[in-house]
């Protein structure tokens, strides 16, 4: 089953997409944030094409894991966007995931000054990856530990 990842900003959306085993992600692409329904429509249109069994939504909690007011705002978000998705939308903790992000893309493009203009939308869908691939990991992480 395919998994999507989404990092929701204020301005964009970062996208990321799992390979059918769920075990690899990749940056899908980066949406500039129109309305609601245009949004929800570009999200259901990629789980429809690529046959995404589960998204998994960032939930940017403070760093003591309250949750402010972005988290509120992504909160609204996500159960808005579950309401109109034919497959289950769940929260994941992004913390730490835009930094991860960055250096990511710092260690891919080194210090190139006429690419820093494409990093700006880059970086979303990298942090959805980052995103996805911890949501991942926790899970096969508990299949391992359940198996052994």
């Amino acid at each position: 089953m395919r998994i999507l990842g989404l990092d929701v900003g204020e301005r964009r959306v970062g996208i990321a997409i799992s390979d059918s085993t769920g075990t690899v992600v990749r940056p899908l692409q980066t949406l500039v944030r129109g309305s609601r329904e245009e949004d929800f429509a570009v999200v259901a249109s990629l789980v429809a094409e690529h046959d995404v069994g589960l998204v998994v939504v960032g939930q940017p909690l403070s760093l003591n894991g309250t949750e402010g007011p972005q988290a509120r705002r992504v909160a609204r978000y996500m159960e808005a966007l579950a309401t109109r998705l034919p497959v289950p939308v769940v929260p994941w903790d992004e913390r730490f995931t835009t930094v991860a992000a960055h250096e990511i893309l710092r260690q891919n493009r080194g210090k190139k000054k006429r690419q820093r203009a494409r990093a700006r939308g880059e970086i979303d869908a990298i942090a959805a990856a980052v995103i996805l691939q911890s949501y991942m990991d926790s899970q096969n992480s508990g299949l391992r530990d359940s198996s052994g």
